[in-house]
């Protein structure tokens, strides 16, 4: 699974900034079909969480009710200099994970 994390490349400290997760996913509900006429199995994102710096700062819960290739949009302060990692997985137990960085200046 393909990840794009769009979050400023810098900041001051203590600015509250946006954070942007875009996750290639056809987030099967399980109520399609193909061609032969048979379910197409479920298969969505379960879970996703993003972490700054270690401290976990966004957590979601997915279900079958979310459009193929989610995204995700959320708000946090910018403390100190590092990273911002994602993690989720789905109902096939494949997982994926995207980073950035962040800088603080000022």
């Amino acid at each position: 699974m393909v990840a794009r994390v769009l979050l400023p490349k810098s900041a001051k400290r203590g600015e509250v900034i946006e954070v942007r997760i875009a996750i290639q996913h056809p987030m099967e509900t399980g109520f399609r079909f193909d061609a032969m006429g048979k379910a197409i199995p479920k298969n969505v994102i379960n879970r996703l969480v993003a972490r700054y710096n270690g401290a976990e700062v966004f957590r979601a819960e997915l279900g079958s009710g979310i459009a193929a290739n989610p995204y995700l949009q959320f708000y946090t302060v910018a403390e100190a200099s590092g990273e911002v990692a994602f993690e989720w997985e789905d109902d096939n137990g494949n997982r994926g994970q995207e980073k950035a960085q962040i800088t603080i200046v000022g």
